[in-house]
């Protein structure tokens, strides 16, 4: 590389240097580019405040160190067959962005699938490590339906519910992502390497963890936001009320997307996360794969106003870049949505077919059935 550095590479750096929940770090990205803030790094002007005196130690090494040490990374990401997906790639699945100074520097990818091209139809399914033949049961079923309608399922490679919903995928010949908490060359839990590997083959390992990381517990909670971006929609099938599955829960209603939740016994602590979740979070109450489905895709719509599914994060983006009454051209739409033209115009196809716009001439406007009730954030 001979001592130069390309945004790819900073952004590489960064993640090695800083953990992913330092949003300072991904506020400068954002306002100053990674390249910018490496320079201001390893030249010892201290753009990014740490306490724990790593810009300090990485202000000793010189900037041809540092793009070697970046060469070395993608050696080892070439030998394992992965690759780094940054935002403006192709492969990058824009909504991520929703995430703002909490979105990944990047993510290491490896696997058959397109990451971006899966993610457009993508449900999460979480829940707990230690779930029951039950929500194991269920996990499995919804996973392969989901499959063999084409949607991709999200998870995160674990015990239980995770490990459950990927298999059912992987059993109806269908995509399916697992986010890991660890690099994408370490496999966790160690016992799962088999299924990491038959997902590898028909979906994608993702992680923002650099090559080699270890899984620690502070990073199954930051990655948990990366799950809940990355979908529709985020289902939990089984958990206890201290479940760690419902910080993506969280994390998906913080972003607006649809949130689920199967019942269970009243009498099953492992259903009593899923039962505080609908009574006092307001997530969907579902009870069959097909369920979940229809609330994503708009299906349920003669279920009584104010309990109407919420739109997808593009389509509810777009949808309040239209006008009441005066009809708006695309590319005015789009700009107000913060979208490129040809996003904002499939956003604005799926809110048609949903009957929320309607076009007029050479703009669009909010349709009268679209002008209630059926507006659910």
């Amino acid at each position: 590389m001979g001592g130069v550095i390309d945004e790819r590479s900073a952004r590489v750096l960064l993640s090695i240097w800083f953990e992913s929940a330092d949003t300072t770090v991904v506020a400068r990205v954002r306002a100053r580019g990674a390249l910018d803030v490496v320079n201001r790094i390893v030249s010892g002007r201290r753009s990014v405040a740490d306490k724990r005196g790593t810009a300090g130690r990485i202000a000793e090494i010189t900037m041809d160190e540092a793009a070697a040490r970046a060469q070395a990374v993608y050696d080892a990401a070439t030998r394992i067959g992965a690759r780094y997906v940054i935002p403006g790639d192709a492969e990058w699945p824009t909504q991520l962005d929703d995430l703002g100074d909490r979105a990944p520097l990047g993510l290491w990818v490896a696997g058959a699938g397109d990451l971006r091209l899966l993610a457009l139809r993508s449900i999460s399914v979480v829940g707990a490590r230690s779930a029951t033949s039950y929500g194991e049961g269920l996990a499995r079923e919804l996973g392969a339906h989901l499959a063999e309608q084409g949607w991709l399922t999200v998870s995160g490679g674990a015990f239980g519910i995770d490990a459950a919903a990927h298999r059912g995928s992987l059993i109806a010949d269908g995509a399916t992502a697992c986010v890991l908490a660890g690099g994408v060359d370490v496999p966790y839990p160690r016992s799962h390497a088999d299924l990491m590997a038959r997902i590898r083959e028909c979906g994608v390992l993702v992680s923002e963890t650099p090559l080699g990381g270890a899984a620690m517990r502070h990073r199954f909670l930051t990655r948990n936001r990366i799950i809940a971006a990355l979908s529709r929609a985020t289902v939990m099938v089984e958990a206890a009320l201290r479940s760690g599955s419902r910080t993506t829960a969280k994390e998906a209603a913080a972003l607006r997307r649809v949130v689920m939740a199967f019942p269970g016994p009243v009498t099953s602590p492992m259903s009593a996360g899923c039962h505080a979740l609908i009574r006092d979070q307001g997530a969907h109450l579902v009870t069959s794969p097909r369920e979940v489905l229809a609330f994503v895709t708009g299906e349920l719509l003669d279920i009584p106003a104010g309990d109407a599914p919420s739109l997808a994060w593009r389509e509810q983006r777009v949808l309040d870049a239209v006008p009441v009454r005066r009809p708006a051209p695309l590319s005015s739409i789009a700009q107000l949505a913060g979208l490129g033209t040809r996003e904002a115009m499939a956003g604005l196809g799926m809110l048609d077919a949903l009957g929320y716009v309607e076009r007029r001439g050479e703009g669009w406007v909010r349709s009268s059935a679209g002008d209630g009730g059926m507006l659910a954030g």
